[in-house]
């Protein structure tokens, strides 16, 4: 088989080169036309284009040669006795017989291989470049009908107008970007392009026959001579400022067009804050570090290195001194985007408590003779001073203690679940009781939550119910009026002006203080104020919440009152529910310090002094009208008949291109009506364009309307009046 497979391969590659052969002598000659009709570039258009398909029309012709055409070749000669197929069969699928016959024909092929090779097609081949050549000789040596390219330069200055007008044959624009950019150079053959700042232009034109003189006329006046060099009229120049420009020779282009080259000015480098989140961070007491992280990027490629500028703030009031340093970053990541991190020590800043560290990246940009720079926002971490260090503390601590009281709900479910599970060992007089003892647990927990809310205490709690009705002793009497709010009423007592118990309750009397309840050190220790300032400690979503907890532990809590966990069990889990939404509070407490205003400088108070002082109105500065000139020339373009004067447009153009839309747009506008005179779409083109320079009137108030009959009497009968 690998005889046969060498052969089948040798088939292939003789048909693909016969195929070049027979196509590659027509892409010349395609070649050698283009050349002679539409000059070198089109000439390489069509080359390129002519291998392309003589490469791709071989490999779709040496493709054809597949199995069945090997089967054939096989079979036609003989040698395989038509039993070609069976080299291709799986000879796990044959027959002895057919396995013994494919092994003879294997043989036979080893000993004798026909030859596979298609036959090269001599008179083919031959007729096909003897064509080819003489397309190429009479392309390239038929005389041009309009003789003397060569010599025009000796020829009389009167012979190159009688030989007709001009023509651009090809045309080459070469772009040598600034070395920061880290662009490569760029070679087109279009004229309008948009480039770097400081690029290096470089033209290359070819006319069909020489000119006397060409040269670049720009839309501001300014001309660039093309100097000729081989043929091509060459010049160049530095891109500095977008402009218009056209190809003016003499003798005159038959056709003449505007070409724009937009310059692209280099932008300064931006820096992005990726760390810290927020320009002013609040450090946490005994706070050592704080991590920076920032991000340049510019068009071309930042610098490697940046500064980043550290600043220290110590003293307070007037006394306010500031410390500064400088760090020296390298960056990681590519050059258009690169990364600075960094870890300031706060100690050795010398940074204390109540100081400010602000600090702000700078960095640079590649732009060459001078690099241009670019600053962050400044971030300040602001470290707290004692005062607010001990306000912080304690708003922890209650921010710890806090979820111990949310975990007693589960509590609560467990036990009553156990309960549910001992109903057949218990007597139904002592499951009642023990019902009714977790369902004063969860009372106990739904007052503790209701003084975050505002909620006012209850009373110690009442035996269980005798019966199912609600009594007395049931929740629904000892919590009455439950509304939405949990608002339940106080407990009889001596109250002082605030509205709190500071005579005690007889009931609670002899109840000693339970550790840990927050409740009750405030009321051994402290003067409890209105509980409603507890509530303004929650925020609106996080209050929501927990009412919609203490609604569902007060029906879990009167089922289990009356002896029924069963019941109980779906409001005690909507409530852990809730408590947990609670839990995941982002803030459950709001610090509560009042503003630290500086003090007042009673010195400077009701001085009387008034120096220094002035009107502060401002004057009303005259608004420059619109040019005459320009108003006329819009008018003037509206008018068929009307010939606008376009040099003094040109200069307006020109003179006020800083404050304009669009200065090249109009620009154009203006050369291409220059161009074509005649030209009606030009006409509106430039009066467009115009309209959009010319400045809008400000609005003004508009005059009320002049009163009617009878708004007139009830104004007289207004005045008449004493």
């Amino acid at each position: 088989m690998k005889t046969l497979q060498h052969a089948w391969q040798r088939a292939h590659r003789r048909r693909a080169a016969i195929t070049l052969l027979l196509g590659l002598p027509w892409a010349l000659a395609a070649t050698a036309l283009a050349l002679r009709l539409s000059g070198f570039d089109i000439a390489c258009v069509v080359a390129t284009v002519s291998l392309l398909a003589c490469a791709a029309f071989a490999t779709a012709r040496a493709r054809q040669l597949d199995r069945q055409w090997l089967q054939r070749q096989l079979d036609g000669s003989g040698t395989s006795e038509d039993s070609a197929d069976l080299l291709f069969a799986d000879a796990t699928t044959l027959n002895p017989l057919q396995q013994r016959q494919r092994v003879h024909v294997l043989a036979t092929l080893e000993r004798a291989m026909p030859e596979l090779r298609p036959r090269w097609p001599r008179g083919a081949l031959a007729l096909c470049w003897i064509a080819s050549l003489a397309i190429v000789a009479l392309a390239l040596g038929w005389p041009r009908s309009n003789p003397g390219s060569a010599p025009a330069r000796t020829s009389a200055p009167g012979s190159t107008a009688a030989a007709g007008p001009l023509h651009l044959q090809s045309t080459r624009l070469r772009i040598d970007a600034p070395a920061y950019t880290g662009q490569s150079t760029l070679t087109q053959n279009a004229l309008d392009a948009k480039v770097a700042a400081d690029s290096q232009l470089s033209w290359s034109l070819r006319f069909d026959h020489a000119p006397d003189k060409a040269w670049l006329q720009f839309h501001d006046g300014r001309r660039l001579p093309l100097s000729e060099h081989e043929g091509q009229w060459q010049a160049q120049d530095v891109a500095r400022t977008p402009v218009l420009y056209r190809v003016v020779s003499e003798p005159a282009l038959a056709e003449t067009r505007l070409h724009r080259l937009d310059v692209v000015a280099d932008r300064a480098p931006s820096v992005r804050v990726l760390e810290p989140a927020a320009n002013l961070v609040l450090g946490t007491p005994g706070q050592r570090q704080w991590a920076l992280r920032f991000e340049g990027s510019d068009d071309y490629g930042v610098a490697a290195q940046a500064t980043l500028s550290i600043t220290t703030t110590q003293g307070s009031g007037e006394n306010i001194t500031f410390v500064k340093r400088s760090v020296t970053l390298a960056g990681s990541g590519e050059a258009t985007a690169r990364r600075f991190a960094h870890t300031l020590d706060l100690a050795a800043l010398g940074a204390q408590s109540g100081n400010d560290v602000i600090a702000q990246l700078e960095v640079r940009d590649n732009h060459a003779p001078t690099p241009q720079t670019g600053r962050s926002s400044s971030v300040i971490l602001r470290l707290p001073s004692a005062e607010v260090a001990l306000g912080a503390e304690l708003e922890g601590r209650i921010k710890k203690t806090l979820p111990a009281y949310f975990r007693s709900q589960r509590q609560i479910i467990i036990d009553a679940e156990a309960l549910i599970r001992q109903r057949r060992t218990l007597a139904a007089e002592d499951f009642v009781k023990r019902s009714d003892a977790i369902g004063v647990d969860q009372r106990i927990l739904r007052l503790r939550y209701g003084q975050f809310l505002g909620e006012e205490s209850e009373g110690a709690p009442k035996p269980p119910p005798t019966s199912d009705l609600p009594t007395s002793d049931t929740p629904a009497a000892d919590d009455h009026d439950h509304d939405d709010d949990h608002d339940h009423g106080a407990e009889a007592g001596a109250h002082d002006e605030h509205g709190h118990d500071h005579g005690g309750k007889a009931s609670n009397a002899d109840t000693p203080p339970v550790f840990g309840s927050a409740t009750d050190v405030l009321s051994e220790y402290g003067h409890t104020h209105d509980h409603a300032e507890a509530a303004t400690l929650l925020d609106p979503q996080t209050r929501a919440t927990l009412k919609a907890a203490l609604d569902q532990m007060w029906s879990a809590e009167g089922e289990l009152r009356q002896g029924r966990p069963e019941q109980a069990l779906p409001f005690a889990y909507k409530a852990l529910g809730f408590i947990k939404q609670v839990q995941q509070a982002e803030r459950i407490y709001l610090a509560r310090v009042g503003p630290e205003l500086p003090p007042i400088d009673e010195g400077r108070r009701l001085g009387g002094d008034r120096a220094g002082l002035a009107s502060r109105e401002l004057p009303l500065a005259a608004r420059t009208p619109p040019d005459p000139a320009i108003v006329e020339a819009w008018q003037r373009l509206g008018d068929d008949t009307g010939a606008p004067d376009l040099d003094a447009l040109a200069t307006w153009q020109q003179r006020n291109a800083a404050y304009l839309p669009d200065a090249l747009d109009l620009a154009a506008a203006i050369e291409q009506l220059r161009i074509e005179p005649d030209c009606s779409d030009c006409r509106q083109r430039l009066r467009a364009q115009l309209w959009r320079a010319l400045q809008r009137p400000l609005p003004q108030a508009m005059r009320r309307s002049a009163a009617d009959a009878m708004g007139q009497r009830y104004l007289d009968a207004l005045e008449a009046q004493p």
